[in-house]
C-alpha cells in the first residue's frame, strides 16, 4: 500500500500531480532543482490549491489538505528517502530522465515503485537508468494533473505487475480513471493525439481549412462527444458499415493510408453494423441496454451544451455555436460520423 510520496520536478505538470494527491490525503514531498524552486513550488502549490476551492475547483476542505499534507524537501535524496512511491517529472529529455532516475533509484528504499510521468519515452529507455527496474513503470498524468481524470500505465518488461493495483488503487483515491497500455512510443494519448495533430496540419496546409475551422469543427462535433465515449463506442453508434464506405471513398483520394483498418472490416464481416443491429466493437446491445445508451447520450450532449453556454468562449478559441445548439432528442441510436 502506498502512503507516502515524493514527486520529483515540481513545475507545472509534477506540481500538479502533487497537489492532487495531498489533497486527498497523501503525505507528499516534492523537490525540484534546488531548495529555492521546492521551496517556491511549494507556495504556489498551496496558493493554487486555496484559489482552487474559493472558486469550487477542488472540494471543499482540499486546500487545508493540501496545506497539512504537502512539503518541500531541499534534495531531491532527501525527498525520496523512505517514501513508498516515487513520481519523475522533469524535462522530457532521456538524460534529464536518466540523471534523475539515477539519483532516485540510489536513494530510494529499495522496494520503493518508481513512476515516470513521460509522455512518450518508453519504459524500456528509461529503466536502464533504474536500480532494479522491476519497480518501475510510466504513470502518466495529463495537463493539468489537477482537473484531468485519465492516467496511463506503462509496464515494461522487466516491471513486476504486482505493483500495478498499488498505483491504480493510489489514483483512485485521488479520484483518477487509469489504464494499462503496452510500451511502444506515444503509449496509446499521444500516438492518438499526435496523429490528429499531423492530420489537422495537413489539412490547414492543403487549403482545405484554416486552423480557426479545424479546431471549431474539432471541438463542436467529434470532439464534442469524447469526454462522454471513446472512438470505438462512438463507432458502433454511428454504423460501422457506413465507417467501411467512408473509409473507401477516402482511401480512392489520399491512398493506403486511409484504407479501412482490418479490424474494422472483419467485424463489419461478421454481420456486427453497431448498435442499429444489436452488435459491435464494444459488445451486444439488446433493446434495453440501446434505450439506455440513446438516453444517456442525449443528456451528456444536453448538458455539455448547457455548461458550454455557461461558461462562454474560451481565451483562446473565441465565440462558439453552443448557444445555437438544440437540446437532442436521442430518438435515434445512429450518431453519425
Amino acid at each position: 500500500m502506498i502512503r507516502t510520496i515524493a514527486v520529483v520536478g515540481a513545475g507545472y505538470m509534477g506540481g500538479g500531480i502533487a497537489q492532487s494527491l495531498a489533497a486527498v490525503g497523501y503525505d507528499v514531498v516534492i523537490a525540484d532543482v534546488s531548495a529555492d524552486a521546492s521551496r517556491a513550488a511549494h507556495e504556489r502549490l498551496v496558493a493554487e490549491a486555496d484559489r482552487f476551492e474559493a472558486s469550487g475547483m477542488f472540494p471543499e476542505g482540499s486546500a487545508a489538505q493540501v496545506r497539512a499534507n504537502l512539503r518541500a524537501a531541499d534534495s531531491i535524496e532527501e525527498a525520496v528517502a523512505g517514501v513508498d512511491f516515487v513520481e519523475e517529472a522533469v524535462f522530457e529529455l532521456v538524460d534529464v530522465k536518466h540523471d534523475t532516475l539515477r539519483r532516485i533509484s540510489a536513494a530510494a528504499r529499495p522496494d520503493a515503485i518508481i513512476g515516470s510521468n513521460t509522455s512518450t519515452i518508453p519504459v524500456h529507455v528509461l529503466a536502464e537508468a533504474v536500480t532494479d527496474p522491476s519497480r518501475f513503470l510510466t504513470v502518466h498524468w495529463s495537463n493539468p494533473a489537477p482537473f484531468i481524470p485519465g492516467v496511463e500505465l506503462v509496464a515494461g518488461v522487466d516491471t513486476d505487475h504486482a505493483h500495478i493495483p498499488v498505483v491504480k488503487e493510489m489514483l483512485a483515491r485521488a479520484g483518477r480513471q487509469s489504464a494499462l497500455v503496452a510500451d511502444r512510443p506515444g503509449f496509446v494519448l499521444n500516438r492518438l493525439q499526435y496523429v490528429l495533430l499531423k492530420e489537422a496540419m495537413s489539412i490547414v496546409e492543403e487549403g482545405v481549412a484554416t486552423t480557426e475551422d479545424v479546431d471549431t469543427i474539432v471541438r463542436s462535433t467529434f470532439g464534442f462527444r469524447l469526454p462522454f465515449f471513446g472512438p470505438f463506442a462512438i463507432a458502433d453508434m454511428a454504423g460501422l458499415e457506413i465507417y467501411v464506405e467512408g473509409f473507401g471513398t477516402m482511401q480512392r483520394e489520399y491512398g493506403d493510408r486511409m484504407a479501412a483498418p482490418t479490424m474494422l472490416k472483419e467485424v463489419v464481416s461478421a454481420g456486427k453494423h453497431g448498435l442499429k443491429n444489436g452488435a459491435g466493437i464494444t459488445g451486444e446491445f439488446g433493446p434495453e441496454k440501446t434505450e439506455a445508451v440513446v438516453a444517456y447520450r442525449a443528456e451528456a450532449y444536453s448538458r455539455m451544451a448547457q455548461l458550454l453556454r455557461e461558461l462562454g468562449p474560451s481565451p483562446i478559441e473565441g465565440p462558439t455555436a453552443v448557444e445555437n445548439t438544440p437540446t437532442p432528442e436521442g430518438t435515434a441510436p445512429v450518431e453519425g460520423s
